[in-house]
């Protein structure tokens, strides 16, 4: 059997054009290089899995002039992980690495990944190497926690923050691998594994993964996705939507019992409700539609939907599953506190309706005792 490699490694970009979602940081980097103004201490920063290391690794192969798969790339590249090596004696023994020139190329170039974890006192022992590097040395720190990194080494540095990756751009490079793995997908999957990801490139393509194994074929749909990654389809809440706007409770209770037993968390399921009726208040206006972070076919559904409810009643019903969001985990009985809310919202019109009518009736007086003719 072939060693597998999984698809975050299969398809790490080697060139700048192949980052995805950085065009900020990679022009910049490119333009750079090309004028030979490319800083001696560079620190990349922003969330997991968007390109921090593999644009350092771009880098540095760029400015040696070496090709891809040159063995002679190891020799000047030096990576240091900071979580498991953060002391001041690591950052000596990095220090007494630089003194000496490269065997090949033009630069050495450290990448220490995770830079917030080194020590205080590491990083005070970094600070004179760090400001004045030989001519021959590039620092590339990376970091997901920018705010931990003592200003005097942010004042150093060059600073590039990495964006979350848009789901868009997730979507069509997964695109991209399946159709060169020769892997049939729904689009609406991959819409759903670029939400799953959470901005994080890397976090898709091990989802990804996980899909392609999991449908034992070259067939990836929806359902599998649903089912795999535990998520709860957009219809469900559209189904609850339908009911709530009839005044009726008892359908979504019986959904919102479906749903427990097919071992949901009542959180979830009032969290995702939440965010179903945030989606119908942004797309009663065209303006912001594109707010919706949702498949083409999926956003004409809310279009749709959003027409046959008043935007009062959808604040209404926004505020009633963001209370009981907030009192779910303290509540003793958290079936019921999902159950009431939902209850809440079916009859929530005839309230309304009542509090209108009252506010008129008291109008109609009050102008009757103004004027009693």
């Amino acid at each position: 059997m072939d060693n597998f490699v999984v698809s975050a490694r299969k398809y790490r970009p080697t060139g700048f054009a192949e980052v995805v979602g950085q065009e900020h940081i990679t022009t910049t980097l490119k333009n750079a290089i090309d004028n030979n103004k490319l800083a001696q201490a560079l620190l990349f920063c922003g969330p997991r899995g968007v390109g921090k290391t593999t644009c350092a690794r771009i880098v540095a192969r760029l400015i040696n002039g070496f090709e891809e798969k040159a063995d002679i790339n190891a020799l000047n590249i030096f990576e240091l992980d900071a979580a498991s090596n953060n002391s001041v004696e690591d950052i000596r023994s990095l220090i007494d690495q630089v003194r000496y020139p490269p065997q090949f190329g033009k630069f050495k170039v450290y990448i220490i990944d995770e830079v917030h974890m080194l020590s205080n006192a590491a990083f005070n022992a970094f600070l004179k190497t760090l400001e004045e590097p030989p001519s021959y040395a590039i620092f590339i720190l990376a970091t997901t926690e920018k705010h931990k990194v003592i200003p005097t080494i942010l004042s150093r540095c060059q600073i590039y923050d990495f964006n979350r990756i848009q789901i868009s751009d997730i979507s069509d490079q997964l695109k991209v691998i399946a159709k060169q793995e020769g892997i049939e997908v729904e689009d609406e999957a991959l819409h759903l594994i670029a939400q799953k990801a959470d901005g994080a490139l890397r976090d898709a393509l091990s989802i990804f993964d996980l899909m392609v194994t999991y449908s034992s074929g070259k067939n990836i749909t929806l359902q599998d996705v649903l089912r795999n990654l535990h998520i709860l389809d957009y219809d469900y809440y559209f189904t609850v939507v339908d009911a709530l706007l009839t005044e009726n409770h008892t359908q979504p209770l019986l959904i919102f019992d479906e749903i427990l037993r097919k071992g949901f968390d009542g959180q979830n399921f009032i969290v995702g409700l939440g965010e179903h009726l945030r989606n119908l208040l942004v797309s009663q206006d065209a303006r912001t539609t594109e707010l919706m972070e949702v498949p083409d076919r999926v956003k004409k559904k809310y279009v749709d939907q959003a027409h046959a409810a008043s935007p009062s009643l959808l604040l209404s019903w926004l505020n009633i599953a963001n209370q009981c969001d907030i009192q779910y985990k303290s509540s003793k009985n958290q079936r019921l506190s999902v159950e009431l809310a939902l209850m809440k919202m079916a009859h929530v019109q005839a309230v309304l309706d009542l509090t209108s009518l009252t506010s008129s009736q008291e109008s109609v007086k009050k102008k009757l005792a103004t004027n009693p003719q």
